[in-house]
């Protein structure tokens, strides 16, 4: 009996659990800080702690400049020649970095992660100082365009890293082409406008060239180039003063010497009068006019720019046609619940969110930015819808850097097309400029009216379209889906499958991108050019429901109509709508007059935008609300 009872108690659970148990006590071995034997009081004070330390950790100390020891707006060094500030602070920073990962040996990823947190923080103050397609010239009536083609056009060319785009930003007093050390930034062709003397004339950026090189990626840039020398009145030749003559520099100015065209051969990075000596030396390429000059500081510009304007075709003065501007007096009309509307909105509207305004939505063009991961046929698409070979097109994903732009008038009606670079997550990206184009991706997308977000076929929906289009959603962007390469389903499948079902598939995409179920969706192959008409009539559809206006009293009328009761709120999530009105168009916001001044609950939200699309469309553009106490004042 004893022995029994024994054995019951060596089973019991203090015995049974004994090796799994915490040891507790001063001289118990942890291999790392626990609080699993700890009180709940203590466990609380230790992850108080530990979330304090981490966020110390994550708070700058210092202000960017000096905790990386550089001023970005200080005087260029001129121990470096003619680079940029830009590029002086990427220098600066890289060696500040690189001395940082030394001493500490590039241990953790916790080092790695702030590097590169750094490095896109770098490539976004870059990108703030880069202007956006269209900023010169924010509205151009259709007479200032076909002037603007029709102006001489002077080609800035050159071997790769030579001071091509700092040049041409130079001229144009803009920030549009992308500038830094890495060769072979500029890939198209950009395109910008110059006054001098009085005189206004067409320049064109190309990217480096190297004649000989035939490589997929070099030989296209050469070709794109040709396209711009050959279009050009009069070509500038940039070489780097510092260093000696190279092959392609000499092969270059062979080929431009056969076109027969002026050329102005542009010494460049000669900073001060001592280095101006060693500018005639490239006297040997065969030019007659040899023009030293800086870039980045100026020097020179001006004795070359004298020299370009006397070899242009002489200036021709034409009448200006005038412009119809009939049926524009109609959009000006305004009623007394938009004069309130707009009141409401100047008083509590959030900066961050931009409205446009009643009559703010003229246009004389509609922006398109054609947005997409890397490699889905975007340039393709804006080839086909250009019907040219304007963009660069190559199946290695990110070709596409700098955003090219190309206008095109169909029925009346002018488009802007807009191909940016493809987006990726920041992990993907290493190189400084592949940085700089995808911010500058989602700067353009936010300043265009329409986005076609490119989706391809073959690979589906991934959750990198469902970001992007994302982006399109919340900056208040009319959308379009293009599911591209729709033939590799169909009639150019190798798999041995059957053709793919476009319900079936158009069904897939809905349940991808719930949140958006009121962009059309449409299936194209840009290389075969399939399907490129259906894009214009959507374009065109989507931009003019975009601006549509509802009046007042049709709002009221539609809102005593709906049966609120339908609407799945909780209870204190409930406001009770007075009437509303439509405050502001592209994209359509409405103000809700309530007799409480809360934020909309989600689902009935979208139970009334649900509710206004069934009755007034607004097809592809999102709707924005906003809310006004009615009693508001009174209680304050």
């Amino acid at each position: 009996m004893a022995q029994k009872q024994k054995d019951k108690k060596r089973l019991g659970k203090k015995h049974r659990q004994a090796s799994t148990r915490p040891k507790l006590g001063r001289n118990a071995s942890r291999g790392t800080s626990t609080t699993g034997a700890v009180s709940p009081k203590k466990r609380k004070e230790l992850a108080a702690k530990k979330a304090a330390e981490t966020k110390a950790a994550k708070t700058p100390t210092k202000s960017p400049e000096r905790e990386r020891h550089v001023v970005i707006r200080d005087r260029v060094d001129r121990s470096h020649g003619g680079a940029t500030d830009e590029q002086q602070v990427l220098r600066l920073r890289a060696a500040r970095s690189a001395q940082d990962d030394n001493k500490k040996g590039k241990s953790n990823d916790g080092g790695e992660d702030a590097h590169e947190e750094r490095a896109w923080r770098e490539a976004e103050a870059l990108a703030a100082r880069v202007s956006l397609i269209g900023e010169p010239r924010a509205l151009p009536t259709v007479s200032e365009h076909e002037a603007f083609l029709h102006l001489p056009l002077v080609a800035i060319c050159g071997r790769p890293n030579v001071g091509k785009s700092t040049l041409f930003n130079k001229l144009t007093q803009t920030r549009r082409s992308i500038v830094g050390d890495e060769p072979g930034i500029t890939r198209d062709r950009i395109y910008g406008e110059v006054e001098w003397a009085g005189r206004d004339v067409r320049i064109v950026d190309t990217g480096g060239v190297v004649p000989d090189d035939e490589a997929l990626i070099p030989a296209e840039i050469f070709r794109q180039a040709k396209v711009g020398l050959e279009e050009a009145d009069a070509i500038i030749m940039v070489v780097d003063g510092r260093t000696e003559l190279a092959a392609p520099d000499v092969e270059l100015a062979r080929l431009l010497q056969r076109g027969g065209k002026p050329v102005f051969l542009a010494v460049n990075k000669i900073d001060t009068p001592e280095m101006f000596a060693a500018a005639e030396n490239f006297r040997q390429l065969g030019f007659r006019n040899v023009c030293p000059i800086s870039a980045e500081h100026g020097v020179g510009i001006g004795d070359l720019l004298d020299d370009v304007w006397a070899a242009l075709p002489p200036e021709t003065v034409a009448e200006e046609p005038t412009e119809n501007l009939e049926g524009f007096e109609e959009e000006f009309e305004e009623d007394e619940g938009d004069a309130i509307a707009d009141a409401s909105l100047d008083e509590g509207s959030k900066p961050g969110r931009r409205l446009r305004s009643h009559g703010e939505h003229i246009s004389r063009e509609t922006k398109i930015a054609i947005i997409g991961r890397p490699n889905v046929g975007k340039s393709t698409l804006l080839n086909a819808l250009t019907n040219s070979d304007r963009a660069i097109v190559s199946p290695i994903a990110g070709t596409t850097r700098d955003a090219v732009d190309e206008v095109v008038e169909r029925d009346g009606h002018k488009f802007r097309f807009i191909d940016t670079a493809g987006i990726r997550r920041k992990g993907k990206t290493k190189l400084m400029a592949e940085k700089l184009s995808v911010i500058m991706s989602r700067k353009h997308l936010e300043a265009a009216d329409v986005a076609l977000l490119v989706i391809d076929a073959a690979e589906g929906i991934a959750a990198a379209d469902a970001n992007i289009g994302g982006y399109a959603h919340e900056s208040g962007r009319s959308v379009i889906i293009v599911v591209n390469k729709w033939d590799l389903m169909t009639t150019a499948r190798t798999d041995g499958k059957p053709p793919a079902d476009k319900k079936i598939y158009e069904q897939q995409v809905r349940d991808s991108l719930k949140y958006l179920d009121y962009a059309p969706l449409l299936f194209v192959s840009a290389s075969e050019s399939k399907g490129i008409a259906e894009v214009f009539k959507k374009v065109e559809l989507v931009a003019r429901e975009r601006r549509k206006r509802v009046s007042t009293g049709e709002m009221n009328r539609f809102l005593d109509k709906i049966d609120f009761q339908r609407a799945s709120v909780p209870m204190k999530k409930r406001v009770k709508i007075y009437y509303m009105t439509q405050a502001a168009v592209a994209p359509p916001t409405f103000v809700l007059f309530t007799d409480r001044d809360v934020k909309l609950h989600f689902s009935y939200e979208r139970f009334l935008a649900n509710e206004i699309r069934d009755t007034f469309k607004f097809i592809g553009s999102p709707i924005w609300f906003k809310v006004k106490a009615r009693n508001k004042k009174k209680a304050e």
